[in-house]
């Protein structure tokens, strides 16, 4: 069995006093202090400081904001923590490591590489030690406190997140991550693609279905078939879709 990781010694971003990595709170200045993971080396450092003490890199410039409207997380029922992940705004559950994002800045995240690549710089690719097993159970959204739908993103990454049509999206705590990846390796352009050809061929079955009918129509004569209220319907139907 492997030994639990020892706490290392670290500087406190606010006034640079050496505070251990297990720390919640500086002991000389008493800000908060939370560890993230360097993008680069994956080594400790504390939110908020600029640069990686193991290995020098410019770190994720995160801040957390006031904490006062951020809601429960849906999973563990504890109050969030509002973080803002350069321009990033983002919900976390300091137990679970889960994420809440609403409706814009996730379809912001989606179009954007240099927010994707802040928001993984700054919450790394590794599980969180904390985090809810896989299990299918449906959970409140922490604005509405409606049951959110589960859906499997784009209908093809393989990663079940919890969405509020109305307010956002709920990522466990390994979800975001694996969400990035599947849009960084083209993953979304790929599904956009198919959607857009299962479109084209729809529209071309309808249009087939529409000269068959025409066809139909022209030997049976129009007076027989303009009294027929559902192949009125139908052909109405294939106008709006046209339209």
């Amino acid at each position: 069995m492997n030994e639990a990781a020892q706490p290392e010694a670290l500087n406190c971003p606010n006034c640079g006093g050496s505070v251990m990595s297990d720390k919640t709170a500086c002991e000389f200045c008493r800000s908060r202090l939370k560890t993230v993971g360097c993008p680069k080396c994956l080594g400790l450092m504390f939110l908020g400081s600029k640069f990686c003490a193991n290995c020098g890199a410019k770190a994720t410039a995160a801040v957390v904001l006031d904490e006062s409207s951020a809601g429960d997380c849906p999973r563990c029922r504890k109050p969030m923590q509002m973080l803002q992940i350069e321009a990033v705004m983002v919900r976390e559950c300091r137990t679970c490591g889960g994420f809440w994002s609403d409706v814009d800045t996730f379809e912001e995240l989606c179009a954007n590489s240099e927010k994707q690549a802040s928001v993984l710089g700054f919450i790394g690719s590794e599980a969180h030690p904390n985090s809810h097993p896989a299990t299918v159970s449906y959970v409140p959204c922490p604005d509405c406190g409606e049951l959110m739908n589960r859906s499997n993103f784009a209908k093809a990454s393989g990663v079940i997140i919890d969405l509020c049509k109305k307010h956002g999206v709920w990522f466990d705590a390994d979800e975001l991550p694996k969400i990035i990846a599947f849009i960084s390796s083209g993953g979304l352009d790929r599904q956009r693609e198919k959607e857009k050809i299962s479109i084209q061929d729809e529209r071309r079955k309808l249009r087939d279905d529409a000269r068959r009918m025409s066809t139909i129509e022209r030997r049976a004569g129009i007076a027989g078939i303009r009294d027929d209220d559902d192949v009125s319907g139908l052909r109405g139907f294939i106008r709006a879709l046209f339209g």
